[in-house]
C-alpha cells in the first residue's frame, strides 16, 4: 500500500500542476464594484492584459483588502502571472458591521487603487523574489511598512492621490473606526502629508519637463 502511494504521489503532483498551468486565468469583477474597479484600473495601463480576480471574502485578518499572486502565477514567467484581490465583505465601525461595497465611492476606489499598487510591485519581481516577499511580509514588521508604502506610492504616481487621500482621511478621521486599525494605517502607510509632498514633487517635475 505504501509503495503504491509513493508511486501515486508524483502523478498527483503532476496533475495538480497541469491543472494550475492549463486553467486559463481571466479578470473577473463582482457587479457591485465593477464601476469602481474600472476607474481604478484605468490608472494602471501597465496592468492591461494581466488577469486579476476581484473576489469578496467573508473576513480578512487585519485588512479590508489583500492582493496576492495566484499559485499558478508563481510557477509562470511574470508576464504570464495572474493575481487575486480579496475584499472583505464587511468591516466594523464602533462594533457595527458595514458592507465594504457601501463605503463612499471615492474611498472604495482608493482602497482598490492601493491594492493595484501592490500588483504593480509584484510585477517587478521575479518568482523567487516574490516568494521571499511573502515570507518577509509575514515575519518582518519593517518589511510590511516598506511594502505598504510602496503600494501607496505606485497608486499616487499613477494619478490616484485624491482617491488615496480620501481613503486615508475616511479611516483616520472617522471617530468610530477602531483605533487599532487606525494605528496600523499610521504605522505602515504613507500619511496624508507625505502623499501631498509626493504630489508637489511630481508637479514640479512635470513643470520642468522631467516626467
Amino acid at each position: 500500500m505504501k509503495r503504491k502511494l509513493k508511486l501515486l504521489i508524483p502523478t498527483i503532483i503532476t496533475v495538480f500542476l497541469a491543472v494550475l498551468i492549463l486553467k486559463e486565468p481571466k479578470t473577473t469583477i463582482p457587479k457591485s464594484i465593477k464601476e469602481e474597479v474600472g476607474i481604478a484600473l484605468g490608472h494602471f495601463p501597465e496592468l492591461e492584459g494581466i488577469p486579476i480576480e476581484f473576489k469578496f471574502k467573508k473576513n480578512i485578518k487585519k485588512s479590508v483588502m489583500q492582493a496576492q499572486p495566484t499559485w499558478s502565477g508563481l510557477i509562470k514567467p511574470k508576464n504570464k502571472r495572474s493575481y487575486v484581490i480579496l475584499i472583505s465583505e464587511k468591516f466594523k465601525i464602533s462594533g457595527a458591521e458595514f458592507k465594504t461595497a457601501d463605503v463612499p465611492r471615492d474611498v472604495l476606489i482608493g482602497w482598490i487603487g492601493h491594492e493595484l499598487g501592490h500588483v504593480m510591485d509584484y510585477q517587478q519581481r521575479g518568482n523567487l523574489n516574490l516568494i521571499g516577499f511573502g515570507i518577509r511580509y509575514v515575519l518582518l514588521k519593517e518589511f510590511v511598512k516598506k511594502a505598504e508604502r510602496a503600494a501607496d506610492s505606485f497608486a499616487v504616481s499613477r494619478g490616484m492621490s485624491n482617491h488615496i487621500l480620501k481613503t486615508k482621511r475616511f479611516i483616520l478621521n472617522h471617530s468610530e473606526i477602531d483605533d487599532t486599525y487606525k494605528a496600523r494605517i499610521k504605522q505602515y502607510y504613507l500619511s496624508p502629508d507625505e502623499i501631498m509632498e509626493m504630489v508637489k514633487e511630481q508637479d514640479s517635475l512635470n513643470d520642468n519637463g522631467l516626467l
